[in-house]
């Protein structure tokens, strides 16, 4: 729990929560449906009480409802709870939270308490999502895109050139400027409750000089499973992704390679951009993208799955 204030959006898991509230609140839902996927999403902060983000969840939740007017009296009346049993003072308390801050956030959640037991009507409907969001790559579908130092194209920015975090010569910052070329094919996409698009790509593991074709990223080539991600026209032009080609991926072999394989709701959900998993070596250590039956290296994290030869989850 990273609680740097008493206000209510004073802390990280607060703020998080705030945007998935913002993505969520699209789905053309009731209140009662929404608040279910919030609680299936932060699973431990909304159903353990012990959980250090446990009142803030309610508090957030409730607060966010009020000002976008979604109407749902599970989450009013726990915040409600929260705020009159003093449960959310407790528990700041309890973390540390100094006497003036604690009467900082009683302040807080008064202001709380009036909006969510009142809040103010909208002044028009909730905007949601009308169609579903569109499927822009398909399974099998294989891409090449630039890199620099297995960085792909930080898609946040509105240009590659804003981009300017790497360490150049003498440490000096440096904009990001293209020195190779990576791929990736997408082995799963789908949609979370049907309406928000997510994608799940599987990367060479290492960054190469020239544009490869797709002959080329056959045979003896480590492959790494990265993490899902979401992907709007916007960022997929902006990584400048070139479609190579399109591989038949049979999803048993899939799971096969990859057991536990599992949908990319949460990345929809707090829609996390596929340009998150795109990078690759350098960039991502070696210790991370072991080869099958290599040991294990924990120093740099949890290792993601590979395979070496993209032959073994393709149909005959």
């Amino acid at each position: 729990m990273g609680v740097w204030g008493a206000r209510l959006y004073s802390g990280d898991f607060a703020m998080d929560l705030r945007s998935t509230i913002g993505a969520v609140a699209r789905l053309p839902f009731g209140g009662d449906e929404l608040l279910d996927i919030l609680c299936d999403t932060e699973s431990a902060a909304a159903n353990a009480r012990d959980d250090p983000d446990h009142t803030t969840f309610w508090l957030v939740v409730a607060d966010q409802f009020a000002k976008r007017g979604i109407v749902c009296a599970r989450a009013r009346d726990g915040a409600l709870a929260i705020i009159d049993t003093g449960s959310d003072l407790a528990t700041l308390e309890r973390l540390g939270m100094r006497p003036a801050d604690l009467a900082v956030r009683r302040h807080v959640l008064a202001e709380v308490r009036t909006r969510i037991v009142a809040p103010l009507p909208r002044a028009g409907p909730r905007p949601v999502l009308k169609n579903p969001q569109p499927l822009l790559m398909e399974v099998g579908d294989v891409f090449a895109y630039p890199t620099f130092g297995g960085h792909c194209i930080n898609a946040y920015f509105k240009s590659k050139e804003q981009d300017n975090k790497y360490a150049g010569a003498g440490g000096r910052p440096v904009a990001w400027t293209q020195d190779g070329w990576s791929a990736c094919v997408i082995v799963d996409r789908g949609r979370a409750f049907g309406f928000l698009s997510w994608y799940r790509p599987l990367t060479i593991s290492m960054a190469i000089a020239q544009k490869p074709a797709l002959a080329a990223l056959r045979g003896d080539v480590l492959w790494r499973l990265a993490h899902h991600g979401t992907c709007s026209p916007v960022h997929l032009r902006r990584l400048e992704m070139e479609k190579l080609g399109t591989l038949p991926i049979d999803p048993e072999k899939l799971r096969h390679a990859f057991p536990g394989l599992a949908p990319g709701t949460w990345a929809a959900v707090n829609d996390i951009s596929i340009c998150n998993g795109l990078k690759v070596g350098p960039a991502v250590p070696d210790a991370l993208m072991p080869r099958p039956g290599e040991p294990v290296n924990n120093t740099w994290g949890r290792p993601y799955p590979t395979i070496v030869g993209i032959e073994q989850i393709l149909s005959s």
